[in-house]
């Protein structure tokens, strides 16, 4: 059974390997179609590794959100028992570790964008309006108190 090629993009040539970033690629869509099981009737992990990669090569390697770099070289470097170990110091150092957030469009359909893992662990179940909203507020909150 042969495999279809996602290529690494671009901007990831000499960062990224073929085999890692394919890797990474398929780790993350069978993530996404185990969660999206009990919504999503008949998705196929090929399908999502194709979303997921279109959202990879429209990011040109930075944060959806915040406009940030993200670093690539952290890909599939993050290990439980040294989180576990060291907690936030470690989480830290993955801030800028390329994530894939994932909600769905009005069509019912997933929308994936990619985002630091700060970004996504911060933002977690709101959509985007909401974590703006939520921003806003803080925002606000802090300038009134200055």
């Amino acid at each position: 059974m042969s495999t279809r090629k996602y290529s690494v993009p671009v901007f990831l040539d000499g960062l990224v390997s073929q085999e890692k970033y394919e890797h990474w690629l398929t780790q993350k869509a069978r993530a996404h179609v185990q969660r999206d099981q009990k919504k999503i009737q008949n998705i196929s992990t090929m399908l999502y590794k194709e979303l997921i990669h279109k959202a990879v090569q429209k990011s040109q390697g930075r944060d959806a959100y915040t406009g940030e770099d993200l670093d690539w070289s952290l890909l599939s470097k993050w290990r439980n028992d040294e989180a576990k170990r060291l907690g936030s110091s470690y989480k830290k150092k993955f801030a800028l570790l390329p994530s894939v957030d994932h909600a769905f469009g009005r069509d019912g359909l997933p929308v994936f964008e990619i985002c630091s893992w700060r970004m996504n662990d911060a933002k977690n179940d709101l959509s985007i309006e909401e974590f703006i909203d939520l921003s806003k507020k803080v925002l606000k909150n802090i300038n009134n108190s200055i």
